[in-house]
């Protein structure tokens, strides 16, 4: 599904679960992926690894075509600026990458100062 998130796609959303530390990142990718439960650890289908993933509340229905939930996913790419930080994104990041201090249920994460120009910038609130 669209990585280009809006409030309305996380209306649902009860709990963020990091399964690293957000603060050693500068960045994390989103995107909405369909699971077939609304709570636990999704399926993980991407190079990389996931990073975190939202939970939903009991209210959320599914998707009436496929029976599945949407729900947030959080991950980075091989290539990404932690694991290269010389690389592709030394400064700069992908459409999707926003700052995971900014991730909280039902609110799309932004992008900062941090995110765009790597850990030697300060962060934005």
């Amino acid at each position: 599904m669209s990585s280009l998130l809006t409030a309305s796609d996380l209306t649902h959303e009860d709990k963020v679960v990091w399964l690293e530390d957000p603060e050693e990142l500068d960045y994390v990718r989103q995107a909405l992926d369909k699971t077939p439960r609304r709570r636990g650890r999704p399926r993980y289908h991407r190079d990389g690894r996931m990073i975190g993933f939202t939970e939903l509340g009991e209210t959320a229905e599914a998707d009436p075509d496929s029976g599945l939930q949407k729900r947030r996913v959080f991950y980075l790419l091989p290539h990404d600026r932690d694991a290269e930080p010389g690389g592709l994104y030394r400064e700069g990041a992908p459409g999707e990458a926003v700052d995971p201090r900014t991730i909280e249920p039902r609110q799309v994460g932004r992008k900062t100062e941090r995110s765009q120009r790597g850990l030697s910038a300060p962060t934005v609130a």
